[in-house]
């Protein structure tokens, strides 16, 4: 007998294909019989160890966050139930070209620091890898030696190789910095990342030119990966940073994933339909084209992602001098509150849409869940004073949710057949974005069933099929005879995220099964104690 069957599931297989009802047997970590419900009428039905009762639930292949940061919680947090209780199998991490490897030990400290924002500082985290091969071999290793919570794919993040390579000052890198950086971004696709991340609005790699992005995606594309960008803009000059990535891509021959592909702030209102007509321009060229979105408006990221790029060349310790500086942080605020910086996508930043997440410094706690100018109005005090005041204070660490998105953009852009599901999720703070503990639930929950705007056909392919092509893993993402036991199983009736704003580390409803390379990592709605997540590294071509 095998080892285990789900008796009279309605299978949605991430095909974007109709649904059908049958069982489905899984044994070894992978699916070995589908018995369909008119092949099974009059013949005998699979037998198996265990037997679960799937009537009146959707079984899919497990969802897939094409944009995570998870880098140091898979190792920190053996139960992970942020993700895997969603539903999630595989994660995408490395993300916004700043990560843990490839690093030496000057620049692994400097990381850690740019992105404690967005990780923490890692104190509890042994820091032994420096290759990109030795991190993913720490994720096999996982937590005590165990694995980790779900699987995870490994981008190579261009600012950590920019640092590595050239530092963090705004300049042209050398011919031996660029060949460097080649092979740097060669060796991390050679041990088996997926491809390469950038953050074009965060230090240091806001500073490559476009022309050391080309020659770095020639090499991606060599090795059958692709370039996921966090580009330079998503407000003002928002379409023509997306045109640059697509024209850029294409003279290099590389595979675009474009990274939360949102079209924000007031500029941008009802604009989707131009980024997609974009899109679709290219793609009907011939263009390898994807995309990623959270479905809610507020973005989130780091208050110290903000400032110019002036002011944050030189890296964590060069920002906190200027910012003591009296002449030198009225110039900032400057940049800031009048011109738009290029680290607030251009656009005059909005204090009363910067909303504080989490702080590292317990003292700062009740500036957490207020908005900049929440706090200014509270304290009689300007709202500049208190973002530097936060900044210094907390040494760069304080995570905001930026209210700066629209609704209508969102729904319009989750439709495209292109689009992919990705939470963006930073799991820091007091209070994190909802969409960390959320996403994949709440298109199910809130898009699919409560608005329509997706079927659950077409929702399930955009979290699973089609991120799993984009991957390029031939044996996940689709419900299908041999292929991996990474499996969700949901009731469509009353899925749906448990986190908001108000309570974002609520666990979603709907959700009792879950499995892990056919391990049960979700039971009966409980977390169990497996841990069969690997990493999951680059397909050869």
């Amino acid at each position: 007998m095998e080892d285990l069957v789900f008796r009279d599931a309605d299978v949605v297989d991430g095909t974007g294909g109709p649904s059908y009802r049958a069982d489905v047997v899984v044994d070894d970590g992978r699916i070995v019989s589908i018995v369909k419900e008119a092949a099974a009428a009059g013949c005998q039905r699979p037998r198996a160890m265990r037997e679960v009762d799937a009537e009146g639930l959707v079984l899919a292949p497990g969802f897939i966050d094409m944009h995570a940061h998870s880098d140091l919680a898979l190792l920190r947090d053996p139960d992970h139930s942020a993700k895997v209780a969603q539903g999630v199998t595989l994660e995408v991490i490395g993300q916004d070209g700043l990560s843990y490897a490839p690093v030496d030990d000057r620049t692994l400290g400097e990381v850690r620091r740019a992105i404690s924002g967005w990780n923490g500082h890692g104190d509890d985290v042994d820091f032994d890898w420096r290759s990109v091969g030795e991190y993913l071999d720490r994720l096999d290793r996982g937590v005590d030696g165990q694995g980790i919570a779900v699987n995870a794919a490994y981008l190579v993040p261009q600012g950590t190789v920019r640092a590595l390579a050239v530092g963090w000052e705004d300049r042209e890198a050398t011919e031996a910095e660029l060949g460097r950086m080649r092979q740097l971004v060669a060796e991390g696709l050679e041990q088996g990342a997926v491809g390469m991340s950038s953050g074009l609005t965060y230090t240091p790699g806001m500073y490559a030119r476009d022309a050391e992005l080309t020659g770095l995606c020639r090499v991606v594309a060599r090795y059958g990966g692709y370039y996921c960008p966090h580009h330079r803009s998503y407000g003002a000059g928002a379409l023509e940073a997306y045109r640059k990535m697509v024209t850029l891509t294409g003279e290099a021959g590389c595979p675009l994933h474009l990274a939360h592909a949102t079209m924000n702030f007031g500029v941008n209102e009802g604009r989707a339909p131009e980024l997609l007509a974009l899109l679709d321009e290219a793609l009907a060229a011939g263009a390898d084209i994807t995309l990623d979105t959270y479905p809610y408006t507020p973005g989130c990221t780091t208050l110290v992602a903000l400032l110019p790029s002036w002011a944050s060349e030189g890296g964590p310790e060069q920002i906190l001098r200027r910012l003591a500086d009296e002449d030198v942080a009225e110039r900032i605020r400057g940049h800031l509150e009048e011109a738009g910086s290029d680290g607030c996508h251009g656009v005059p930043v909005e204090w009363g849409t910067i909303e504080i997440s989490g702080v590292s410094d317990p003292s700062l706690t009740p500036y957490v869940g207020h908005t900049v100018a929440e706090s200014a109005a509270a304290r009689g005090e300007t709202p500049w004073r208190v973002a530097r005041r936060l900044l210094l204070r907390d040494r760069l660490s304080p995570t905001i949710l930026q209210h700066v998105g629209h609704e209508e953009n969102v729904r319009t852009i989750m439709r495209h057949r292109v689009h992919t599901g990705g939470s963006d999720g930073i799991l820091q703070g007091e209070k994190p974005h909802p969409r960390a503990y959320g996403t994949f639930p709440h298109y199910l929950g809130r898009y699919v069933r409560e608005l329509g705007v997706l079927s659950l056909e077409e929702c399930v392919a955009h979290l699973t099929g089609r991120p799993a092509a984009r991957l390029r893993l031939p044996d996940r993402g689709v419900v299908r005879e041999g292929h991996r036991a990474d499996l969700v199983l949901f009731d469509p009736a009353t899925v749906a995220a448990g986190a908001t704003f108000e309570e974002p580390r609520a666990l979603p409803r709907g959700v009792p099964y879950v499995l892990v390379d056919g391990r049960f990592a979700v039971e009966d709605g409980r977390r169990t104690d497996v841990l069969a997540g690997r990493a999951v590294r680059r397909t050869p071509v």
